[in-house]
This record gives structure tokens, C-alpha cells and sequence, in this order.
């Protein structure tokens, strides 16, 4: 009997994680495959944003210094956490990202009502509800509503820590969901640790999902956790502290990762998924259109111990496995989700 190759174990090896019903990790790279910008392009926009005129002194000499270091090609991330922004900057900030993401957010879901398949997120959830499970859970940085369309278009619920409808109320329960005759109907669980588009807080610190705002809603602030020092200081209020500890529990729990566009760059969605990997051997997927340097140091560092990644490659896409590091081609581009799920599920769009 001939051995099987090196691409016929890694599709083995995807079939098993997927059938595990893996929690879905989406990073920036997922929603870039839709056309919504990434940080790179939101720099390029901050630097052209024109500063309110009721900012002090201080504060237009703080962001001057923050423009000096995207000019100097310092990465936003490291030139936010180089200045020290006040409150009312933070929010500026996190307008103008709001601002500059939505419309493309709005396309994506433009498209999606001129296609139902636009999203092959939608064919991962049928696919994964294919079974007696009733709760997928979605990790992600994102503050998009990729995560949210593909569940609609999937024809399954989603729960994001709001109670439903157009106004929405934080949910007291992280469980709460839709039930039909009693019954829990399929439910995407949506954890989104950096915010949403579409959850905002008023002056007195009422804080609500509004999903079909458009503009910012007068004496309203956006509440998106940018990148910066008071990154991991705002975490430690509402939403976002329930949302962490929402996060952690699937992450805790599951049992396979499968990662779309994530670039392992964020300890708010990875310190879990690393500790499992190391201590449970827990299965790791990752796909996603070129593996960072981040993403490659953990591969290989020892502490995931079965994995596979697949990025773009000369023959269609290049696989790494914990028991083959140095790689192999794959003679598809599985890096795409939509590739990915002809190959290793059969599924139809």
C-alpha cells in the first residue's frame, strides 16, 4: 500500500479538527478577503483626519507627535502606544475608524443580499451545524459584522452579549438565546473582544447595540477598543470585560481551532489557544493569505503540538504540519476559505 502524501495527512488532519466543531478564530486577514481595509489603510486615513478645533494645545502637539511616527513608517499600533492620547482623542480616534470601515462593511452586506453565498463563512456554519451541536463560537478582533451576515445568510441565530432587536440591551446571561417550541434554535456566539460597528455608550455610560446607525448617534461615543496604551486598559470595563471572559470560555473549552486570516498578534484572543495547544494538544487550523512572522515563531516554537497552516504558495498554496515543518504544496490555493471548504468538506456554495 502506497503511504499517504504529505497533502492527503493534512486534509485528514482538517477533517478531524472540523469535525470537532472547532471554535472559529477571524482575524483582519478574513474580512481583507472582502474588501474591508486593514490597519495599514485605517493609518493612511488618520493621517488625513482633520483634528477637531476644540482640541487643546496638549492635545494637537500629542497628535502631531502620533503622526510624526506614522510618517517616520512606525506601524499604528506602536504609534498609538508611543503617545498618550486623552479621552476625548480616544474617541476621535475610534469615530474616524468607525467612519472609515463602515462603508465597506455596508458593501459586503450589499453583496450578500445580491448573492446568499457571497460568504463562505455561511456554507463553514452549515457545514459545522451539520451535527447535534447548537452553539458555534466565533472569537475575533474584528469589528466588522462579517461574522453576523454569514450567520443570517446561513439561516442560524447570533448572539454578540446584546439582547435582539434594533435597540439592544447588554444580555445578563452570556447563554441567552432564541428558543422555538423550547427548543434553543442554531446560534452563532459572536465574541467580538475589540468591539463592534454598532455598539455605542452615551455620556452617561448607558451602553447599547444600535444596528442600524449609520452616523454616530449625537452624544454618543463608538465603543471600539483601538489600538494603543489604552488598549488593554479598556478592557477592564463593560462590554469587554464580560466579552474576554465569554471569549476564554470557548477558547478554554474547545475542542479544535480553526483560524481564518489571523496573524497571532493579539493576547486578548491567543493566550488561551497557546496554553491549550501546549498543554491539551489541542488541534489548530490556520489558513490565511501569508503567515506572519508571529504566527510562524508559534508554529514552530514547540508549544502547538498539532497543527496545520496554509498560506499562498507558487503551486496554489504551501502547507506546514507539526510533523512536516519544513512544508509542502498543495496544488490548490486552500488558503481561501472558499477553496479550503470544496477541498476538505465537499460542501456545496
Amino acid at each position: 500500500m502506497a503511504a499517504k502524501s504529505a497533502a492527503g495527512i493534512a486534509q485528514e488532519f482538517a477533517q478531524g479538527a472540523l469535525s470537532a466543531t472547532p471554535v472559529i478564530i477571524l482575524g483582519s486577514g478574513a474580512s481583507a478577503a472582502h474588501g474591508v481595509p486593514g490597519m495599514d489603510a485605517l493609518a493612511t486615513h488618520l493621517k488625513g483626519a482633520a483634528p477637531p478645533a476644540a482640541w487643546t494645545a496638549e492635545e494637537n502637539k500629542e497628535w502631531d507627535a502620533f503622526l510624526a511616527h506614522l510618517t517616520a513608517g512606525t506601524d499604528l499600533e506602536s504609534a498609538l502606544q508611543a503617545v498618550r492620547p486623552t479621552e476625548r482623542q480616544t474617541h476621535f480616534i475610534a469615530g474616524a475608524t468607525r467612519d472609515f470601515l463602515l462603508p465597506s462593511d455596508l458593501a459586503v452586506l450589499s453583496a450578500l443580499l445580491a448573492d446568499r453565498h457571497h460568504l463562505p463563512l455561511s456554507r463553514l456554519y452549515r457545514h459545522l451545524f451539520d451535527s447535534t451541536h447548537t452553539t458555534i463560537h466565533v472569537v475575533t478582533p474584528n469589528y466588522d459584522r462579517l461574522a453576523e451576515y454569514a450567520a443570517d445568510a446561513a439561516d442560524v441565530s447570533t448572539f454578540t452579549g446584546f439582547n435582539y432587536g434594533y435597540l439592544q440591551s447588554r444580555a445578563r446571561d452570556p447563554r441567552t438565546r432564541i428558543t422555538i417550541r423550547g427548543r434553543e434554535t442554531r446560534t452563532v456566539a459572536v465574541w467580538k473582544v475589540h468591539g463592534s460597528l454598532d455598539w455605542f455608550q452615551d455620556a452617561a455610560k448607558q451602553i447599547t447595540g444600535i444596528r442600524s446607525a449609520l452616523a454616530i448617534p449625537p452624544d454618543y461615543a463608538p465603543l471600539m477598543i483601538t489600538p494603543g496604551i489604552d488598549k488593554y486598559r479598556l478592557t477592564h470595563g463593560e462590554p469587554f470585560r464580560t466579552i474576554l471572559a465569554c471569549s476564554d470560555n470557548a477558547l478554554e473549552n474547545a475542542r479544535a481551532y480553526f483560524c481564518v486570516g489571523y496573524g497571532f498578534s493579539d493576547e486578548h484572543v491567543q493566550t488561551k489557544l497557546i496554553e491549550r495547544c501546549d498543554r491539551d494538544s489541542t488541534p489548530l487550523v490556520v489558513i490565511t493569505k501569508e503567515l506572519t512572522p508571529t504566527a510562524k515563531t508559534f508554529l514552530t516554537s514547540g508549544r502547538c503540538r498539532r497543527y496545520l497552516a496554509i498560506e499562498n504558495g507558487p503551486a496554489g498554496a504551501r502547507g506546514y504540519m507539526h510533523d512536516a515543518p519544513a512544508g509542502f504544496d498543495f496544488d490548490r490555493p486552500l488558503w481561501r476559505l472558499d477553496q479550503f471548504l470544496d477541498h476538505i468538506t465537499g460542501t456545496p456554495a
